[in-house]
């Protein structure tokens, strides 16, 4: 029996809510229930400064980034029509990765704080319009994840010809170092605020569930029902690079998070987008959250270890239920 999407949404709050308060509370400085409460309202300086420079910037880039990544892999699947295609896998998370180190390579990222999203939303669309081209011609799911795998080695080649440049000082290379592994340490409100740009497009993603479900269908039973196909998948496409990009700007390649959190859900509830958008944003904020703070209490393993340690076999488990 399907769980109710109503239940689901406060379940998924109030997880995330237990974890932000956790995540606010663990660190190399542990704070107490009431010095967190007394921090939050300034009433304890010591503690304001932990929270308000420092733990709480990084929440809300986790949160954020975690709901970007898991609703542009929803949309990447529903695209598709293919339940393994993600960002990361076909490539458009190391083609906003490669564009943001090269921002940095550049010194770009020193003029302006818009210069890496802006290379990297540049890179994310060019590897979209590789594995368009091959979605257009037809290919089948194994070409698109291979072709995914040959992107990902190309634009790790760009990646790894930057860190080798005798040029690049060894603050940009710790820099791109950073994209590379994922991570969100020493992350500022100015990153907050890059970040809040998923806000409008989650909200522009939420009335697009219906029109999601009978694309599900196909693109001529879609066309014949109302949905203008090409529209739609423009739009699709669209927001799901950006989303990309503006994650990877902040936090650096973070994979799997749309591959697991989505079919998680779709496990959970069912194949309706309409009731797996809300949640897949929902969901990949606390998976985010929570990996970010096993991360930290597992030693300061970077986002990216995390995220991989559970995506990698979640990954293989999912290609053998879909050979079965």
């Amino acid at each position: 029996m399907k769980t109710a999407p109503q239940g689901l949404v406060v379940a998924g709050f109030s997880l995330l809510l237990l974890l932000a308060v956790l995540s606010l509370s663990f660190g190399d400085v542990r704070l107490s229930p009431g010095q967190l409460i007394d921090g939050l309202l300034h009433r304890d300086e010591f503690a304001a400064t932990i929270l308000w420079q420092i733990r709480l910037p990084r929440l809300l880039v986790a949160a954020l980034v975690g709901a970007a990544l898991s609703g542009s892999g929803l949309v990447m699947q529903a695209y598709f029509r293919n339940s393994l295609a993600s960002p990361g896998l076909l490539g458009v998370s190391a083609g906003g990765a490669a564009g943001a180190v090269v921002a940095i390579a550049l010194g770009l990222a020193s003029f302006s704080l818009f210069a890496v999203p802006f290379f990297a939303t540049a890179g994310a669309f060019a590897a979209t319009l590789v594995v368009l081209l091959l979605a257009r011609r037809g290919a089948s799911t194994e070409r698109l994840l291979l072709a995914g795998v040959a992107l990902n080695a190309l634009l790790g080649a760009v990646t790894s010809y930057v860190l080798s440049a005798h040029t690049l000082t060894y603050e940009r290379n710790a820099q791109v170092l950073f994209w590379l592994l994922g991570g969100l340490e020493d992350r500022s409100w100015e990153h907050v605020w890059m970040a809040a740009a998923v806000v409008p497009g989650a909200l522009l993603l939420l009335p697009l569930g219906r029109p999601m479900d009978l694309l599900s269908l196909g693109a001529k039973e879609a066309q014949s029902l109302g949905v203008d196909v090409s529209r739609l998948r423009r739009w699709l496409l669209a927001l799901s690079t950006v989303l990309t990009a503006l994650a990877t700007a902040v936090a650096g390649m973070v994979g799997f998070v749309g591959l697991i959190v989505p079919h998680i859900l779709r496990l959970i509830v069912g194949p309706e987008h309409r009731r797996l958008v809300p949640l897949s944003l929902i969901g990949g904020a606390v998976f985010v959250v929570g990996c970010d703070l096993a991360g930290r209490a597992a030693g300061g393993l970077r986002l990216g270890i995390v995220t991989a340690l559970v995506g990698g076999p979640f990954f293989l488990w999912q290609l053998g239920r879909s050979e079965r």
